[in-house]
């Protein structure tokens, strides 16, 4: 089960910053990092099976590929953002994961301008 792959590299990586953030605090924080990027590259696999199912449903749907392209976008956006805020937040830099998340939120937004303008554009068609 993958899930079991990533709970055992957290909970393995937790123990090693705990035990190291004792005499190395600045190695610790390299060491959450070094954690956080395996358990991503554990996610990539699965990742991209959603892709291919995503895939799937705009041919089968006939939805527009570019549509279908932003909809990863914000996706993408929305994982990463989520993912730097808590590294910075996890190394006492709140500040900046609250900026960080700001700013995810904002292109996250520009991202879906032309979702809104598609969706608009159906209902006047309709009316």
């Amino acid at each position: 089960m993958e899930i079991l792959k990533i709970i055992a590299i957290g909970i393995i990586t937790t123990i090693a910053v705990l035990i190291v953030k004792q005499t190395k605090p600045e190695i610790a924080v390299l060491l959450g990092l070094a954690g956080s990027i395996l358990i991503f590259f554990e996610l990539v696999d699965m990742l991209n099976n959603v892709f291919v199912v995503f895939n799937n449903i705009v041919e089968q749907t006939g939805v527009s590929n570019e549509l279908f392209g932003i909809l990863l976008k914000i996706i993408g956006v929305g994982y990463l953002t989520e993912f730097s805020a808590s590294l910075c937040a996890d190394s006492g830099n709140s500040s900046i994961a609250d900026k960080i998340m700001l700013g995810g939120k904002v292109v996250i937004l520009v991202l879906a301008l032309p979702i809104f303008t598609s969706i608009l554009n159906i209902i006047l068609g309709l009316l």
